[in-house]
């Protein structure tokens, strides 16, 4: 890869052989390998199930669409610092970001991703481009009310963050 001008990035699992030199790794399974990668000097993407996966039900409402299992309401989204406080400055800068999955196999049509998707993504966005002493729950909301309005505008079936 590298002599093709590559870099390999892998999901955690890379962690088990031993990561190659200038390897990233995509932390899924919770923090832990994004930590012990970033203390070893690699990058990292930091996209824990428990946070970033859209493909898990937004609410334990029974009515709403199938999913994968899991839960992951929009204030969990919105409350998930990618940069673990147990890094270093120095290690904290291995984190190059973080990114949310939507595994679509319950998902028959792009109406349901659209449904899943937002406005959780627009919480995982606020909260990559934010820094976490200026994150605000309850503006978000107050300001998630227009992107919603311009979502519905433009025909994205987003799940209300008025829904419980």
């Amino acid at each position: 890869l590298t002599k093709s001008g590559r870099r390999l990035i892998g999901w955690d699992e890379i962690l088990e052989g031993g990561l190659a030199p200038g390897a990233a790794v995509m932390s899924w399974r919770g923090t832990k390998g994004g930590i012990e990668a970033a203390n070893s000097g690699h990058d990292v993407v930091m996209a824990p199930t428990q946070f970033v996966y859209f493909d898990y039900y937004q609410s334990k409402d029974p009515g709403e669409p199938p999913a994968i299992g899991g839960f992951v309401p929009l204030d969990k989204v919105y409350g998930y610092e990618p940069v673990p406080e147990e890094l270093t400055a120095a290690q904290a800068k291995h984190i190059l970001g973080t990114q949310a999955q939507l595994w679509s196999e319950y998902m028959p049509a792009t109406r349901y991703m659209e449904y899943m998707a937002f406005p959780r993504l627009a919480a995982l966005a606020e909260v990559a481009w934010t820094a976490a002493v200026r994150k605000d729950y309850a503006s978000f909301l107050e300001r998630l009310r227009s992107q919603e309005e311009r979502w519905r505008l433009v025909g994205i079936q987003y799940r209300p963050s008025s829904l419980k």
